[in-house]
């Protein structure tokens, strides 16, 4: 275990890859993975971490991220050079399982996602998730899961894994972000434009921890009061539902936004370009997912964010829980007031998102620490 501890420590990290030029923008699992890569090279006793590829996806120059940097292997390539797997994006089964533990290799599985409203939503909404295969790994050395999941899906993962789990730090870099959005103007930072404002809500509208409902009732609760100051809400995710979803569209019907065709309901969209070119304001909204990619995605750039993640409420403009009337006065605020301070809110967003980044001193020495206690217990 000393040896660990002076550098020694080889590390990796399962992703799943689905296609060899996978986006990084359909979900935030692969960049998950990356920003973890990279926060862990931060600590003292690591001294290299790996992406693994746990499918049969072919790992080529194709990837939307530098393998120098962030080098990227098969599980079989990985197996015998490991001191630590980390299960996030890709699982393994029981029989690579057996293989890591009989070499001395111990098995995180980190926990990212609303696991428990998936399994839910499976079981009542007939979203097949694993059918009959479900295999879950009850010899994980540790649990480790994000702050925003806890209240959800902590005892779903201890039960199920039969391990307690513990609280580690969010982490998140602009580093793909910033890649992205060179080529935009401003490099796609937020830039007050003059006139009415282009109002976007870019929930997943997958399920309901992150549906675009709430925020279209705070774009109409604004546009009732000040429809001079709108000049469209944009809901993307929403283009299915507004065709083929009755319910949906009884309910949209009923706002003045879209009565007065102020409302355009479109497909899915790159997060950094559609806010260079089409965004002037975002409004969100979240149960149980209280810290976000997307947020941050959005802040780091200057766009005001009207939104009610209570762990970062120092972000953009908060409104508390299911609140639409005060998310309306933070979006008349914005429409009022934002142009006038864009540049210091720029600076204070990048202040606050500072604490997420790796090489944060506070974010490294708690992985550290982490990775210390794992070490002193014995393989399970």
């Amino acid at each position: 275990m000393t040896s660990f501890l002076i550098g020694n420590l080889r590390i990796g990290i399962t992703i799943g890859l689905h296609q060899e030029n996978e986006s990084l923008w359909n979900n935030g699992i692969k960049q998950n993975a990356v920003y973890l890569a990279e926060t862990l090279k931060q600590c003292p006793s690591v001294r290299s971490v790996h992406l693994v590829n746990t499918t049969a996806t072919a790992i080529t120059s194709a990837l939307p991220w530098d393998q120098a940097r962030w080098p990227t292997i098969t599980f079989e390539h990985a197996k015998d050079n490991l001191d630590v797997l980390i299960e996030l994006g890709g699982q393994i089964g029981p029989d690579q399982t057996a293989y890591l533990k009989e070499h001395g290799c111990r098995l995180i599985s980190y926990c990212c996602g609303v696991e428990y409203v998936n399994v839910m939503q499976s079981i009542l909404f007939d979203r097949p998730m694993w059918g009959h295969n479900l295999f879950v790994n009850q010899r994980y050395d540790a649990i480790w899961m994000v702050p925003q999941v806890v209240n959800s899906s902590r005892s779903y993962f201890e039960t199920l894994r039969r391990r307690p789990a513990q609280v580690v730090p969010f982490v998140w870099d602009p580093v793909f972000l910033n890649q992205r959005s060179q080529g935009f103007e401003h490099h796609g930072q937020y830039y007050p434009q003059s006139g009415p404002k282009r109002l976007t809500v870019m929930e997943p509208n997958h399920d309901i921890v992150k549906f675009c409902m709430y925020p279209v009732f705070i774009a109409e609760e604004a546009y009732r009061q000040r429809p001079q100051d709108i000049a469209l809400l944009q809901v993307t995710n929403a283009e299915r539902l507004a065709r083929e979803n009755k319910e949906f569209v009884s309910v949209m019907n009923q706002l003045d936004i879209v009565r007065q065709h102020k409302a355009v309901f479109l497909g899915r969209h790159d997060t950094p370009q559609f806010l260079s070119e089409m965004t002037d304001v975002v409004i969100s909204h979240q149960i149980e997912n209280a810290l976000n990619y997307f947020y941050f995605d959005v802040c780091w750039q200057g766009y005001p964010l009207v939104h009610n993640a209570y762990m970062c409420r120092d972000l953009g403009y908060y409104y508390g829980g299911n609140n639409v009337q005060e998310g309306c006065r933070k979006l008349l605020e914005v429409l009022t007031m934002h142009d006038d301070s864009w540049q210091d809110y720029l600076t204070r967003q990048r202040q606050v998102l500072s604490r997420y980044l790796p090489g944060c001193p506070q974010v490294t020495a708690e992985y550290e620490r982490l990775l210390t206690n794992l070490l002193q217990q014995p393989i399970v």
